[in-house]
């Protein structure tokens, strides 16, 4: 049974930095694409970042790009998620999920590629 864990969220301050954390379980976890997912109060879930298996190809939404950076250690099974120069319009909940199918990257982050969904962290930034 597949497990995904996030873990980091809090209160920060604009201008602020935080890393998040996910680790996934009951998979062979370098074989898949992960991604982090927000989602903000009566908004849509909206894909923040992904990467590929290898973590050599990445993405990241346009509001994010530059401020935002992910990587994952395959030998600890975790993905993270650094995030600099918070702004307030950052705070949502985090999500990390888990591509469907070994090695598939699809090249940008879509919900429907992804299957297995941690339960989320709150992340909220003051201004």
């Amino acid at each position: 049974q597949v497990q995904v864990v996030e873990s980091g969220g809090r209160v920060v301050q604009a201008g602020g930095s935080l890393r998040l954390s996910c680790t996934a379980s009951g998979l062979t976890f370098d074989r898949y694409t992960m991604g982090w997912f927000r989602q903000a109060p009566g908004q849509e879930r909206e894909g923040v970042s992904c990467t590929n298996w290898s973590g050599g190809l990445t993405d990241y939404s346009y509001s994010v790009e530059g401020r935002f950076t992910i990587s994952r250690d395959n030998a600890k099974n975790t993905l993270y998620l650094q995030m600099t120069n918070l702004k307030p319009e950052d705070s949502a909940r985090y999500y990390c999920a888990v591509g469907n199918d070994p090695y598939y990257f699809g090249g940008y982050c879509k919900t429907a590629d992804f299957g297995h969904w941690g339960q989320g962290t709150e992340v909220t930034v003051s201004s």
